[in-house]
């Protein structure tokens, strides 16, 4: 089973859409994604500028762009710090 993420994007943002894509296959397979649009305050100003970022919900741990499907895997595998 795999952890609940948020996906911070900025709309129209490019590397947000191959964040996305990457992240397809393990969608099929059950991950549950939320994208989170980090154009409101207070995400604005911690993360403007460093989208997409993967978040994990149950321990907030995060995987900054670039990642592959071998990066995801192993942050999702992680356990809470």
């Amino acid at each position: 089973m795999f952890p609940e993420c948020q996906l911070l994007i900025t709309p129209g943002c490019h590397l947000c859409e191959l964040a996305e894509y990457e992240l397809m296959p393990m969608v099929e397979r059950g991950l549950l994604v939320e994208l989170v649009d980090i154009s409101a305050e207070p995400l604005r100003e911690r993360y403007e500028g460093a989208t997409p970022v993967l978040r994990r919900v149950d321990t907030g741990a995060e995987l900054a762009w670039p990642f592959e499907a071998e990066h995801i895997v192993s942050f999702l595998g992680r356990s809470a710090r």
